[in-house]
């Protein structure tokens, strides 16, 4: 006789192979062992540790991967932190984040951040979580020994990134970043604006959104995404670029693709959902870089998602305190530029996808396999046999409006906050065990798979 399981959950339907079907699944050891039809109840007795048999109207899904969240620990916890950061995430039906290199101090440039990192992560997360290296001008010809600690990858920023410590690349440097990525098989993430487009456009501030965008038009992010195509080209790296708001960049990408460049495309959940002409003057809660653009934009972005350009929906959760997202009495010029949206980022995504008449399936597969996939993570995103048993159960009929102080995350501000959204998170498994938000965490760090 096997031993007895973790975990066996019935449900009338559940995501398996990017399809919605009835399925019993069962975990041992914090994996899945197998996944059948819907048991009837009848036939032989199972032992398990749990079991749950879910609502006609709800949907048993992977657990969500995020490889874009910007946790601000140690440094900068005021902003956020492991634990709200991870308890967010769950409370979002996400059960793995990878945790950009800044707005950390120290930013996680070399080992010794990275331990310190780790140290403060580890007792603290409710979710497992990676980590991404920084490429910045001083790191550079240093990279090696972050990869072989097993960051996920480099970030990039082609302009200046808003905090001192993490400065940004200029053409040079990106060539070199690209040459030494490919080396040693790695990849280099890129915050793609151009500094001399920036310039070119420079506004002096002020409360009005449209001025705001306007100084960051298409031409900033379409500028440098050429030239992260240009040095794919020439050194054979793989690329992604990150939180793609201008849809204009989509056809030069698309035509890399085709070329066979490897190079990979992400957007995020405030580009997808909101526009530009229902941001109010002085709105700074809306600020990020780049924009959120007009609803032709947002609607240009969907087709990328659908015609496969865009490859996954990731949150670029960015929050900051109060006092600074609303620097200035709502200054675009000054406040800090970041959205805050990883617990809603789900909600939200299917509420726009289900109006457009774009699947569940497809949303959860952009936001779960996709970003797995991307991470090199077989284990995650997925209800298959021999995968990680991280698992939600997810309402998709159930509105409701965003309300930003009741969310988890450290700060009451989100550009989500009064959004109508549709779906609910219900319970959340981690490996075979429920995370319990009010409890003790018990998220594992995770590094990149050998290759």
């Amino acid at each position: 006789m096997s031993a007895p399981l973790d975990l066996l959950v019935h449900a009338t339907s559940a995501l398996v192979d990017g399809v919605f079907r009835p399925a019993t699944i069962s975990v041992r050891d914090g994996v899945i062992v197998d996944v059948e039809p819907l048991h009837d109840g009848t036939g032989e007795w199972i032992d398990a540790a749990e079991i749950v048999t879910l609502d006609a109207d709800t949907v048993l899904v992977p657990g969500l991967v995020d490889s874009h969240v910007h946790v601000n620990e140690p440094g900068r916890t005021e902003w956020e932190g492991f634990a709200s950061a991870t308890r967010a995430a769950a409370s979002g039906g996400v059960t793995t984040i990878v945790d950009m290199p800044l707005n950390s101090i120290p930013a996680t440039v070399d080992v010794d951040a990275l331990d310190t990192k780790q140290d403060v992560a580890r007792p603290q997360s409710f979710v497992d979580v990676g980590f991404w290296g920084g490429a910045i001008p001083a790191s550079l010809g240093s990279l090696a020994p972050l990869h072989d600690r097993g960051v996920f990858g480099f970030k990039a920023f082609l302009a200046p990134s808003g905090v001192d410590e993490f400065p940004h690349l200029d053409s040079a440097g990106l060539d070199e970043a690209l040459a030494e990525v490919a080396a040693l098989g790695s990849v280099l993430i890129v915050h793609a604006e151009d500094p001399d487009e920036l310039a070119r456009h420079e506004k002096h501030g002020g409360r009005d959104y449209r001025a705001f965008e306007a100084s960051r038009p298409d031409s900033v992010e379409t500028v440098a995404i050429d030239r992260v195509i240009a040095g794919v080209r020439r050194t054979g790296a793989r690329a992604h670029i990150l939180h793609l708001s201008s849809a204009a960049a989509l056809p030069a990408l698309a035509a890399a693709r085709a070329d066979g460049l490897p190079i990979t495309v992400e957007t995020c959940p405030h580009y997808l959902c909101l526009t530009a002409e229902e941001i109010p003057d002085g709105a700074t809660q809306f600020k990020c870089c780049p924009p959120i653009r007009d609803s032709a934009n947002r609607d240009a972005l969907w087709q990328g998602l659908t015609d496969g350009v865009i490859d996954i929906i990731v949150s670029d959760h960015s929050p900051s305190t109060r006092e600074l997202k609303f620097a200035h009495d709502g200054d675009f010029g000054v406040a800090w530029g970041g959205i805050a949206g990883l617990q809603v980022g789900l909600t939200a995504v299917w509420a726009e996808a289900h109006r457009r008449g774009i699947s569940l399936e497809s949303v959860v597969e952009w936001m779960s396999r996709g970003p797995a996939d991307f991470l090199g993570l077989p284990a995650k995103g997925r209800i298959a046999v021999g995968a990680d048993a991280d698992l939600s159960v997810f309402v998709p009929t159930w509105a409701s409006t965003v309300d930003a102080t009741r969310l988890e995350h450290k700060n009451a501000v989100s550009a989500f906050d009064g959004a109508g959204v549709l779906g609910r998170v219900d319970d959340v498994w981690l490996r075979g065990r429920r995370i319990d938000i009010d409890g003790l965490p018990s998220g594992a760090l995770l590094e990149r798979p050998a290759s």
